[in-house]
């Protein structure tokens, strides 16, 4: 059976290193220490996977201006790097696959919502940037996700059809964003449940990266392709 085309999309957090618990401690750290308490489903169901501007303005009940926005962000982020730097990994699998994927040729790109301290953080402290051909963060879009524009990006800067990129995800708004651009969405069930994750209306769930083969992955664009 002949190889057959396709890039694969990854977000960053959640994806590339399961770090959902950090990001949940840190908003909730944050959120304390401001005067604006939260819970976790809060965090789950209005921040996770959204950009810093709409998960801010959920926190603090208002929209907030950019000058801002960069210092409290940033000051959020701090605090999550402070608590996942000892634990810093790639999610099981990641690896291997990103090896087998390279091994054939497939564009690869990393589309989040993540602030550029963070990309950094992640990217050049595992270090993952080689796999990847282009890099499309928060800073690069104007509206976030849900909104497909990250990922049409990504696929625009890879060069490959909206049609033939697969988008690795484990927030709602970021499955919601790969659906929206068009392309075969694989959920990742680091922050969500499996069960969770069933209405999204993902192509493929698993619990991480050891579950998935390229030959599972060209399968799935050679059916949606169709």
């Amino acid at each position: 059976m002949h190889d057959f085309p396709f890039a694969a999309l990854f977000d960053m957090d959640g994806v590339l290193v399961d770090n959902a618990d950090f990001h949940i401690n840190a908003w909730l750290q944050f959120a304390q220490e401001k005067g604006f308490p939260l819970t976790r489903n809060q965090y789950l169901e209005h921040i996770n996977g959204r950009v810093s501007a709409d998960a801010m303005a959920y926190v603090f009940g208002r929209p907030i201006e950019p000058g801002q926005l960069i210092t409290l962000t940033e000051e959020k982020e701090a605090i999550y790097r402070e608590l996942y730097r000892p634990y810093l990994q790639s999610t099981p699998g990641l690896l291997p696959l990103l090896d087998a994927l390279k091994a054939k040729h497939v564009r690869m790109a990393v589309g989040t919502s993540a602030p550029i301290s963070n990309v950094y953080f992640t990217l050049d402290g595992l270090p993952l940037r080689p796999y990847f051909d282009t890099v499309v963060d928060a800073s690069m879009v104007t509206r976030g996700k849900p909104d497909p524009e990250i990922y049409l990006k990504a696929a625009e800067r890879v060069g490959v059809a909206p049609a033939r990129c697969i988008v690795f995800e484990d927030a709602f708004a970021g499955i919601e964003a790969g659906l929206n651009a068009g392309m075969s969405v694989v959920a990742l069930a680091t922050t969500h449940t499996p069960n969770e994750l069933i209405s999204t209306g993902a192509s493929l769930i698993v619990n991480d990266f050891t579950e998935l083969s390229v030959a599972t992955l060209q399968d799935l664009v050679r059916k949606s392709s169709r």
